[in-house]
């Protein structure tokens, strides 16, 4: 009951730009408000943070301080310390933990939100309200967040006072996956006229963002499965479908369809056609060559036409969009759709 009870206790201040571990909000509502505040606001460059070792970097005195803001029963705040104080066991050996949150545990999450509400979240709005001269969106899941400006000044200020808004709480921004980009529905041709390449792209939970175009010509911010992504699934597939080798073949077919139908269901989203196909085919062929090293007779047995009349259309999926254009999510669910 107590890590339902401190949620709710704190589900009354945490701010609508934060949607990692909340009741009623996922990472498609996260991402249907990346989509919709640089479609619809004026971003002209985006901050794409990440916060090194998040977890494992909680200063337990912060926590507490935290805590102690809006919890008044002592035996709550008790039980949360020893939770954090719980250690860890390696080799048989037994090591107190004076930072981060402990692993596995269902209160982790909460906590999480807690300790970013107070260290960004607060200092997030706040900066926006007082020092921001145009457009600004944050949206954040967890530790990955997503900042998006109108103007460049903004932005550059913006990280710099992050930094230190962070050090002050014992975290630091990752080097390598933290940057600020020129995006937007003007980047292509002001990069143009520079002489400059493409707009870059950045990651947000599993996908890649791109500046693209409608059929129209107009503006449209597109979303592709995370490549490198894609291909450690289908590594992790292929290394399972060989140690299910021999098992019957319908058992590993409800396996497979579970796999794949799991994974369209968080990547079936508009304008990722692509990458959902290339991953369908990807599987089948994977399948394929398991089968045909069944026997010696696998390869006459098993071949691309026979597998697609008898095991394709039985246990692969098809590839359908399975979610809404962002817009369209968020006009149903209005009250998750703050950035």
């Amino acid at each position: 009951m107590l890590p339902w009870r401190t949620r709710s206790i704190y589900e009354e201040d945490f701010i609508g730009f934060s949607y990692g571990y909340r009741p009623g909000r996922g990472c498609h509502h996260a991402l249907d408000a990346v989509w919709v505040g640089i479609t619809r606001k004026k971003v002209n460059w985006v901050l794409d943070a990440d916060i090194r070792g998040f977890f494992d970097a909680i200063d337990h005195g912060w926590m507490l301080k935290f805590l102690e803001h809006r919890i008044a029963d002592r035996r709550v705040l008790r039980l949360i310390r020893k939770w954090l104080r719980a250690g860890v066991s390696e080799d048989g050996q037994w090591s107190r933990t004076t930072v981060g949150t402990p692993q596995g545990s269902v209160i982790s999450p909460t906590l999480a939100n807690v300790f970013l509400h107070y260290a960004f979240d607060l200092w997030a709005r706040q900066w926006r309200e007082r020092h921001a001269m145009g457009d600004m969106i944050v949206v954040r899941y967890a530790d990955d967040f997503v900042t998006g400006f109108q103007n460049r000044s903004d932005a550059e200020r913006f990280l710099r006072e992050l930094g230190g808004r962070l050090e002050k709480f014992g975290l630091t921004l990752h080097p390598d996956k933290t940057r600020l980009i020129e995006f937007g529905r003007f980047a292509e041709e002001r990069r143009s006229k520079q002489g400059l390449g493409r707009p870059e792209t950045f990651d947000f939970l599993g996908f890649t963002h791109h500046c693209g175009r409608t059929r129209k010509g107009k503006f449209q911010l597109q979303r592709k499965s995370i490549g490198k992504r894609i291909r450690a699934t289908l590594q992790a597939i292929k290394l399972e479908l060989r140690r299910r080798m021999h098992h019957p073949v319908d058992a590993v077919g409800r396996w497979l369809q579970s796999v794949v139908q799991g994974w369209l269901n968080y990547h079936a989203v508009p304008d990722n056609r692509a990458r959902l196909d290339q991953f369908r085919i990807q599987v089948i062929r994977l399948w394929l060559q398991v089968l045909r090293r069944r026997s010696q007779k696998g390869r006459r047995q098993w071949n691309w036409e026979r597998m697609g009349r008898r095991l394709i259309r039985q246990w692969i999926p098809l590839v359908q969009t399975l979610h809404p254009y962002p817009s369209e999510r968020l006009i149903v669910t209005p009250k998750v759709g703050a950035v």
